[in-house]
């Protein structure tokens, strides 16, 4: 078990491009038919993709924590009002009505995943301008992340509209949080057109990445008022995050990996670890702990190459949410 992977990262502050930024929310976002097809540029900007596989594998190289960064940015993306690149706008100067990415639920959302795209929409801007929207650039960039950590490579639908709005205020109670429970996030999904499969193969994507404390500390000391720790963790991993993560006064820049045996390899592990009793999360371990949930656990966990076909699968269903 990797308990070493648990890792300080400070955020570094990159701004984000004020004329990319504006064409985020106007590209595509009228003159258009919303069917989504794998060649839709295939005359308008065929080179596309590549252009966009340039980026993300250099990014890869640099700043692995890209991947994880931008696989999170677009299910964050998708789940407020479908996947329309509305959590890329920017508050607008003073104004009292924050965008997505400034809501509470977004706060964590690392800065290397809107670079990354940023750069991608920079790229594909100077080759296509005004044809490529940014919403579809965050789909094909968080496919080639997937497959640049391990994962499969799957075919990316495109013809997105960018939105024009984003509200902080749509946020919460359209994403799934740490501690919600395995009844919570199968309603909320419901509610994305997202079957109970679905869930528990996306959640699959938490085989790469980390989470801050904050977001696991109350399992660990005090599990929904008990004073006790929760007793769905094992106590090896209960240790060491305790070493990590104390109760009061921690380091808050301090973070744990999602899948504490292969942190940095998107592979089925995380299944397998949820059967171990090593899931991070209170909502990542309670899919091991729901009987709707926990026989598609232990099946994904068995057979890498059926998890893989379901996500890709399920990836594209999520990525046609409001499309």
């Amino acid at each position: 078990m990797v308990l070493a992977a648990f890792t300080k990262l400070t955020r570094k502050s990159i701004p984000l491009l004020k004329d990319i930024t504006e064409r985020a929310i106007t590209t595509n976002a009228t003159h258009r038919p919303r069917q989504l097809s794998v060649n839709y540029y295939a005359k308008s900007c065929p080179q596309v993709e590549q252009l966009i596989s340039s980026i993300t594998s250099q990014q890869f190289k640099e700043a692995p924590v890209s991947a994880p960064a931008t696989i999170r940015l677009f299910f964050h993306d998708c789940f407020v009002e479908g996947c329309d690149a509305s959590i890329l706008i920017a508050t607008k100067p003073g104004t009292k009505i924050l965008a997505e990415k400034d809501a509470e639920d977004n706060k964590d959302l690392r800065t290397e995943g809107f670079d990354t795209i940023m750069r991608a929409k920079t790229l594909v801007e100077s080759k296509c301008p005004g044809v490529v929207s940014c919403a579809d650039i965050l789909a094909i960039a968080a496919r080639d992340f997937v497959h640049l950590a391990g994962g499969p490579y799957y075919q990316v639908k495109k013809g997105r509209w960018d939105g024009k709005i984003s509200m902080a205020t749509r946020v919460p109670y359209n994403l799934p949080h740490a501690n919600s429970t395995a009844d919570q996030i199968i309603k909320l999904f419901s509610s994305k057109g997202l079957i109970v499969q679905d869930l528990v193969v996306l959640s699959g994507a938490h085989t790469i990445g980390f989470a801050h404390c904050k977001h696991f500390v109350g399992r660990l000391y005090d599990y929904k008022g008990t004073k006790q720790p929760d007793p769905s963790i094992d106590p090896r991993l209960l240790k060491a995050l305790k070493m990590s993560c104390p109760q009061v006064g921690g380091n808050t820049d301090i973070v744990a990996p999602f899948d504490v045996t292969t942190p940095f390899l998107f592979d089925h592990a995380y299944y397998a670890n949820l059967e171990e009793k090593l899931g991070l999360l209170a909502s990542d371990q309670g899919l091991f702990l729901d009987p709707r949930t926990k026989p598609l656990v232990h099946s994904l966990g068995q057979d890498k190459a059926k998890f893989f076909q379901a996500f890709s699968a399920a990836m594209d269903k999520m990525g046609s949410i409001g499309a």
